[in-house]
């Protein structure tokens, strides 16, 4: 019997794929993928890896995907520096990343780690081989400071080193724990500015970076002052204490100022935000914890569980947590939207195993590319 072949398919022409893509198109298509698609982009191919290292690209990014703070947490032992851990949580893809430990104190801002003590040593956050820039001695040595970034982002032109605890002999030297010092990024030099007010010698403080300013606040007493950088001092020092609040903490939201602060209402314990007009010093709420939400960080009610809240935010990302070791850190997340109102969710456990610490230190930054990749 005659057989016919089988009619051939119509010559195709080859799919021209990403190489026929500019380099300008590519780097635009990638700038919108998560960071942590990025990475993985990263190790895809010698294209792809130079379009996202090139100088061009957190920047392009950055308009692209307007970046999410992410959550750092420290946790530090004081006897073992062999059980200090890091941790680092993004919130678009809600996972938890470990980091690189350190013997030192460590804090952060606006995308770099900072340790203090004679001197002030920053590198980009993330690198799994941090490259520690060392500033000139500081005229204080300090443990632990707060520390505002001016600057565009990437690019800051100064650090203020606010407070942070000093110790003779074992003990807390109190007036050095208000000095204030700048670092000139680009003379590579401090200068001694006025103290804190004396309002502020708790050490138990919040801050928040809105342009030249640096506003801090007492977490108990709800006192807030600002330092404006430009003219090297402090404004007078103001209560912000919305009825009912018991524990508040300061959040910077691009030219806005949050307060965030756990308050005793008839219903039990709630934790609000509010939005504070800077003219007067007004807060106006906008939004709570479901409460259910914040009970779940908490084995009872009592005022000393309560203690152990603290909270760190930025970019109208809040974070909320229990520092208490026996929860192992638990947190929420809220997302306050630019035109307002909140959403709130669960941030997930910590990766185990997690060690005992006998004190956490934990900040929110935004995190570039371009310190991810190095």
């Amino acid at each position: 019997m005659a057989t016919t072949d089988a009619p051939h398919p119509p010559p195709t022409t080859a799919h021209p794929g990403w190489s026929a893509l500019g380099p300008d198109i590519t780097e635009l298509i990638l700038s919108h993928l998560p960071l942590r698609s990025i990475v993985v982009a990263s190790a895809v191919c010698k294209q792809w890896r130079s379009a996202v290292t090139h100088p061009s690209f957190s920047s392009l990014a950055a308009l692209s995907r307007p970046p999410k703070p992410w959550f750092f947490l420290y946790g530090l032992n004081n006897v073992f520096t062999k059980n200090n851990q890091a941790f680092a949580f993004d919130p678009d893809s809600s996972t938890w990343s470990r980091l690189p430990t350190s013997d030192d104190d460590v804090s952060g801002s606006a995308g770099f780690l900072f340790s203090a003590d004679h001197s002030l040593r920053f590198s980009p956050l993330l690198l799994r081989r941090p490259l520690w820039r060392q500033t000139p001695p500081l005229r204080v040595s300090r443990s632990n400071p707060l520390i505002g970034v001016i600057g565009p982002p990437g690019r800051p032109s100064s650090f203020v080193v606010v407070g942070g605890v000093k110790y003779i002999g074992g003990l807390v030297d109190i007036e050095d724990g208000l000095a204030v010092e700048v670092y000139d990024v680009g003379s590579d030099s401090w200068d001694l500015c006025p103290p804190m007010p004396p309002e502020f010698r708790s050490h138990r403080l919040s801050s928040a970076v809105i342009g030249n300013r640096v506003y801090v606040c007492d977490i108990h007493t709800c006192h807030v002052s600002h330092f404006d950088v430009a003219m090297r001092r402090w404004s007078g020092v103001r209560a912000l204490r919305p009825v009912g609040v018991q524990l508040s903490f300061l959040v910077a939201c691009a030219d806005r100022l949050l307060l965030a602060g756990l308050c005793g209402t008839a219903r039990g314990p709630l934790f609000k935000l509010w939005s504070v007009c800077d003219d007067g010093g007004e807060c106006v709420e906008i939004g709570a914890m479901p409460q259910e939400m914040l009970m779940g960080m908490f084995d009872s009610e009592g005022e000393e569980e309560f203690a152990s809240l603290r909270c760190v935010g930025l970019e109208g990302m809040v974070y909320v947590f229990n520092e208490e070791q026996h929860r192992a850190y638990p947190a929420c997340l809220c997302e306050v939207a630019v035109g307002g109102g909140c959403v709130w969710r669960k941030v997930p456990e910590l990766p185990g195993p997690v060690n005992r610490f006998h004190r956490v230190v934990s900040f929110c930054s935004c995190v570039s590319p371009a310190s991810v990749l190095g």
